[in-house]
Order: C-alpha cells, then structure tokens, then sequence
C-alpha cells in the first residue's frame, strides 16, 4: 500500500523551510532504429508519440523532465551523452519502443553516468490477432508488430550494460493502465528526487555527543561521501546570541502558535511557554541564517546550579516545542546528536511521510507490541490528534528540565527505518513495516505509540536487533519499502528489510 503524503502541518513558523534551486532532473530518451522509417510507413511517429505520452505522464511538480526524444543511431547516441550531461540529469529513464540496436544506447548512458531505468512498456495489453493475421500485407504486418516489440531488445541491452560495468534497473509492462508499472516508475522517481534532497541537504550539529553511547558516534566523512550535502558544525552560543535578540512581541505571537498548535496542558507554567517561545524564534533565525534542512543537537553543559542555569543550559532545555515545530515543516530535528537517525528522519520527511525521533520503550507481551517513543522533539505532522505539551522537572539520564511534547503516531500502516554503520566502513538502510495500534500509551511527556509487526515483537526485536544498528529509528506513517529500497539502490547503499 502507498503512503498518502504529509500535507502541510498547521503550525508555520516566521521562515521558510529551506528551498534548494537544484531541482531533480530526470533524463528521458526513447530508442528506435533508423533502417525502419522508410520501410514502415507512420511507425516513427507512431513511437514518437508513446514517448511523448509516457513524457506527460511522468511530469510532476519540482521535477524537469530533459527528453531528447526518438534516438535512432550511435551518432544520435553519442550527442545525447553529452546533451544529458550539460543537463546534469540525476537518472535517466530509457523507453524501449521498438528494436534498436544496442549501440544506441551505450554512448547515451556511459557519457551521462548516471543511474539508469529501463521502460519495456507495451502499447497495449496484446496485440489483436484476429485483426492482425487479416491484414494481408506483410510489410505492414510486420510494421504493426515493431510497435509492440519493445521487449525485444532488453536482453542485447542488458548484456551489454553488464559487460560495461553499468547497473540498470527495469520496468516492465504496459504505457497505459497499468498500475504495477507506474508503481514502480512514481517510485523511481520519487527515490531519485529524495536523493536529489539528501544530496543538497545542510546538516547542522550542535553540541556534541551524549557522553557513553558508543552506537550513536558517527563517522561524518562516510554521510557526506554516502547522501552528498554538507555537514554544518553550530555552536551553541550562536543559538543562545540569537534568543537574546527575540522581542517580548515575538515571544507572544510565538506563545499563541504553540497554543494553537498544541494541546498545552494547564499546569505548564507561563514563564516556561516564554523561554520555549524565545528560544523557537531564535531556532528559527538560526536555521534560516544557515539554510539548514536538518539539525541534530545535544548539550550537557556543567549542570543545574542553585545560581541557576548558564545561558547556554537555559538555551538547551528549551528547544523540544520549537525543534517539534521545525521537524513538522521539513526541517527534522534529533536529539542526543544522533546523526544517523536524523538522517533516516530526513529520508523519511523527503518521502512526506514524517520521520519520528523514537527507541525502544517497552514490549508488552500481553498484546504482542512494542511500545516505542523518545524524549525531546516529535513529528507533530504525524500525530494521532493533537499533541499534548507538559512540563517536566528532569530529563531520564540528562541534565535540564522545561517542557516536553507527548504523542502518538498515526494509527495505521507505518514503516521504521534506520541508517546504519557497517564494520567494513559502509552505509545500510535497515527497515521494518508495522502497524500503529491504539492503546494505552506512557503519559509521561514523551512520544511515544504501540506497534505490531507481522513477524510478531518478539521475532521483530530479535530480528532488528541482529543487524547492529543504534538504538535509535525513525518511525514514517504507511509502508514504504518500495521506495526505500530503489532509494539504497541509486545511493548503493545495502536495504534490508526486517518485515
């Protein structure tokens, strides 16, 4: 089952999500053989036009479709190579309509180097034989079957991507009502232009690590090397600056948002909505003034005095209702400065499926879930209704105290992912599908929701487990492994599927 996409959450803050000008380009060319057209009155244009109605068909918003057209010879080929490369294209979708050597094709791809999709797409679900055998001339008898013969050249095109090197990948099926087939060419697409993301994609790091956990340390030369982007270091003191500049007008417009965006409880003290408010506005600036896509923070600092915090703690244990906020319209947010997770966050927000923080909290064997959930900022675009604000007097195992959101993801189909480092120094991407269930959940200011695997808990815990990753994920509503597995495969990153 397909995810519906996010809309756009209610709660929009004084910026904008950061816009990147590098929208994803996609290549598109057909392939035919020059020798037919005089034989075969009409079967050039013919072709031309599947083309030009699988072009209409893949035209999406933020996505550029570069078609070069019917390429019928190696010349053809070789000027396309370089026309897709001037382009800058980020995948390629190769329409086989017809036989056509392989010659046709090699230059195109080899130039361009860039992932390839192969489309063997019939006109139609068959021929009609009836109306066909009664036509009575051959030649155009056999004109009318080159129109149907886009399965003929795949294994010559295959062969020779193999003998070069070249991975590709193919869709199989018809032009037009087939759903399995545009699956996987939505798909596709949608994997190429979250990769296009991750690719542009500014990761801000403030703080440093939560001091003991050995599964969260990062190698940050592997991310930028694997996903693309640039990896941004913050200092604190930017942050705690900035919220020295937020007026007491802004603080209120603030105060009203969260109060409309959230179900804030009555015993959450005036003063601690401002010092969230403050410091939502200055997160803001601070992502604005850095175009960040994504952030990952922590901060210890030298603990809670009786002279009361230093601006930086005042700073820190104030951010959860603005990074909730942030994480909400695009702009995903991890705490213990877990890089991998808000990576995972990011690939799943890209998807406009959410991208919750969350661990294990608990398994109940009574009713065979996993209660899972985490401390610090939630996707609020994916809650199961409102999401409650509490304060709270102390973080488990960390210094600070303010205040807290509480939720639950969506009820319904969801799907874990988790970006792991490998011993030999390489990236996974580790998934499992599930399903949100009601219940009774820890109403302790944390987000956290009851999920049921089809393996069942026990054999999910084992089976994630086994696998090596942090103990953190990122939770996204509906199913999503298509997607994510044809995104490991332009990133050559491993996929594995739990469940």
């Amino acid at each position: 089952m397909q995810p519906t996409p996010l809309t756009q959450p209610a709660a929009h803050s004084d910026t904008k999500t950061p816009a990147t000008s590098y929208a994803l380009k996609v290549g598109l060319f057909g392939i035919g053989l020059d020798a037919y057209w005089p034989q075969f009155d009409g079967l050039q244009a013919r072709l031309q036009g599947y083309l030009s109605q699988l072009a209409t068909t893949m035209q999406r918003p933020d996505v550029d479709i570069v078609n070069l057209g019917l390429i019928d010879t190696p010349e053809k080929a070789m000027l396309a190579g370089h026309q897709f490369r001037q382009a800058d294209v980020d995948i390629i979708f190769l329409y086989v309509t017809t036989y056509a050597l392989s010659s046709t094709v090699l230059p195109v791809v080899r130039r361009a180097k860039v992932p390839v999709i192969v489309l063997n797409l019939a006109p139609e679900p068959a021929i009609d034989y009836t109306w066909f055998n009664a036509l009575g001339d051959r030649t155009r008898m056999t004109g009318e079957w080159l129109a149907y013969c886009s399965a003929c050249p795949v294994p010559e095109i295959a062969s020779v991507f193999k003998r070069s090197n070249i991975p590709f990948y193919q869709v199989t099926g018809m032009l037009r009502n087939d759903p399995l087939a545009w699956t996987e060419i939505d798909e596709w697409i949608e994997a190429a232009r979250v990769a296009n993301i991750m690719a542009h994609n500014r990761l801000g790091l403030m703080g440093n690590y939560y001091g003991g956990m050995l599964d969260i340390y990062a190698n940050l030369t592997l991310h930028s090397a694997t996903f693309g982007g640039h990896i941004e270091m913050v200092e604190v003191d930017q942050l705690s600056a900035l919220r020295q500049l937020v007026s007491d007008e802004e603080i209120q417009q603030r105060v009203a948002l969260f109060t409309e965006t959230f179900e804030v409880q009555p015993d959450c003290p005036a003063a601690e909505l401002k010092r969230a408010a403050r410091t939502s506005v200055a997160l803001d600036r601070l992502v604005a003034e850095l175009n960040l896509g994504s952030m990952a923070y922590y901060y210890k600092g030298t603990g809670n005095r009786d002279a009361g915090p230093t601006p930086n703690e005042d700073t820190m244990s104030s951010v959860i209702l603005g990074s909730s906020l942030l994480t909400a319209r695009g702009i995903p947010v991890a705490g213990e400065y877990e890089v991998k997770n808000v990576q995972a966050m990011k690939i799943m927000d890209a998807f406009g499926v959410g991208g919750s923080f969350t661990e294990y909290y608990a398994m109940d064997f009574t009713t065979d879930v996993v209660l899972m959930g985490h401390d610090g900022p939630g996707h609020i675009a994916i809650a199961e209704g409102k999401t409650k604000v509490r304060p709270l007097q102390v973080y488990h195992g960390k210094v600070g105290n303010g205040l807290s959101v509480e939720m639950s993801v969506k009820q319904g189909l969801v799907t874990l992912l988790s970006v792991v480092e490998t011993i030999d120094g390489k990236l996974q991407l580790l998934l499992a599908e599930g399903e949100s269930v009601a219940g009774p959940i820890l109403e302790i200011g944390n987000t956290n929701s009851r999920y049921r695997f089809p393996i069942g808990a026990r054999q999910f815990v084992n089976d994630w487990n086994s696998h090596g990753p942090a103990h953190h994920c990122a939770v996204g509503v509906g199913h999503m492994s298509g997607k994510l597995k044809k995104l490991g495969k332009l990133l050559d990153v491993e996929v594995i599927q739990v469940c």
